[in-house]
């Protein structure tokens, strides 16, 4: 391969050829290909874009760039991907439920970015908890208890983590083809039957408008059923948070309650498990039946049975199942922010919220910040939700009373009130092949 010509060819609108693209992938992983040519390649697929085909052959590059796992088990492997909210704890709960329901789900998750929440942090804030696990280990957790939720080891995918460094400080990171390559590398390594994902499209998500959640969700789709997992994108609603809290103990407090059994705590994150799970048990064949069976583990504790073993077996404590509020961090500082006049919700800036549980320290502003897992925001009003002058919008859970108020008047400025606004759908579309 000349990488020269390969970036030349994309420059100019050429169609790459696909063992091209593989070798560029598998040159990122073991140096062959230098940081400049690196960078040169991303500004080239931005500007240009690839094929469909292109976009497979790079994902399956970079996926067999590393190490790439393979199972021996008696059921589906499946998992689920989301493009990042706030408030969305979907995994936690979901995982758990789709064990109990007989398939097996090795999660690779992701920490915190921007203004979304990550599932290792709130997996995390719980006392003993590690998601660093290796391949050893991550095979016996998921057998034995049918899902596990870890971080991605360093031998999966090194071709993604090379390119996703080099993107970031070129001004490339916005390229469909390179976000569905990045995020299907390392999903893909993972040895997957099925695999539903999760597109966020609203004032809290990435993707703030429809028309560009359903083209990445297109692209994601077609790639992945391209490189031969069968899989299907939900469009979701994120004008406002999936949750009533956000931030990582208070996030998990939610789960735990819905794990439980009341669906009441949460109904948005209830539904969009259910509406997830119902899918992607459909992609691996056992669809019949699946709402019910899904709804069913939350109310015979078979999904918190489940949850309960993962946690222990990831170091965290014995009875999280049992006595789980004992073993969750309190902020020491709570703070009401109470509406100032009658009148529905009408408008929530979720990104301002989630941006609000950084400055608590619930999130990084950069990558060697450490995480306050007690802070963040809960009993959070929802959009549409009628509420009187004093009632709370939401409660500020803080280390200190500094941070406190200016948590506190961001989110006053990011909820608005007015007439009752028409609300909308959680689910908005559903993509397959």
């Amino acid at each position: 391969m000349d990488v020269r010509a390969l970036i030349a060819g994309i420059r100019d609108g050429a169609t790459p050829a696909t063992d091209d693209l593989m070798q560029f992938a598998a040159g990122l992983a073991d140096g062959r290909v230098s940081d400049a040519q690196a960078g040169a390649f991303a500004m080239a697929v931005c500007l240009r874009g690839l094929s469909d085909a292109g976009r497979v052959a790079l994902t399956c590059g970079m996926r067999d760039s590393g190490r790439t796992l393979d199972w021996d088990l008696p059921g589906a492997v499946v998992d689920k991907h989301s493009t990042g909210g706030v408030g969305d704890c979907v995994s936690l709960i979901l995982a758990p439920m789709l064990a109990a329901c007989g398939v097996y789900v090795p999660m690779i998750s992701g920490r915190g970015l921007g203004h979304t929440g990550g599932t290792l942090d709130k997996l995390e804030a719980i006392p003993g908890v590690t998601t660093d696990v290796d391949e050893a280990r991550l095979r016996q957790i998921v057998g034995d208890v049918g899902c596990a939720i870890v971080g991605a080891g360093g031998g999966i995918a090194p071709a993604d983590r090379r390119l996703y460094a080099i993107r970031d400080v070129t001004a490339t990171v916005a390229s469909v083809d390179l976000i569905t390559a990045s995020i299907l590398s390392k999903k893909l390594a993972a040895g997957l039957d099925a695999m539903v994902l999760d597109v966020k499209v609203g004032s809290g998500a990435f993707m703030k408008s429809r028309a560009d959640a359903a083209a990445l969700a297109t692209a994601l789709v077609d790639t992945a059923t391209g490189a031969g997992c069968p899989t299907a994108a939900l469009l979701t609603d994120m004008d406002q948070p999936l949750a009533p809290a956000l931030g990582n103990a208070t996030e998990l407090a939610i789960c735990m309650a819905v794990l439980e059994g009341d669906g009441a705590a949460a109904p948005r994150l209830t539904e969009l498990c259910l509406s997830l799970g119902e899918t992607l048990l459909t992609l691996a064949g056992q669809g019949d039946g699946a709402r019910d069976r899904l709804a069913a583990t939350l109310t015979n504790g078979q999904a918190m049975d489940r949850f309960a073993r993962m946690v222990h077996a990831m170091g965290g404590p014995p009875d999280m199942g049992d006595d789980w509020r004992t073993h969750l961090p309190d902020a020491p500082v709570q703070r009401v922010v109470a509406a100032t006049a009658d009148g529905h919700v009408t408008a929530i800036n979720g990104e301002a919220l989630g941006l609000a549980v950084v400055g608590l320290g619930g999130g990084r502003a950069v990558e060697t910040d450490r995480i306050n897992p007690a802070v963040g925001l809960t009993s959070v009003a929802s959009l549409g939700q009628r509420v009187a002058k004093g009632d709370p919008l939401a409660i500020v859970q803080a280390a200190d009373e500094n941070s406190a108020e200016a948590a506190a008047a961001a989110v006053r400025a990011a909820m608005s009130l007015g007439d009752a606004p028409q609300a909308g759908p959680l689910v908005l579309d559903r993509i397959s092949k």
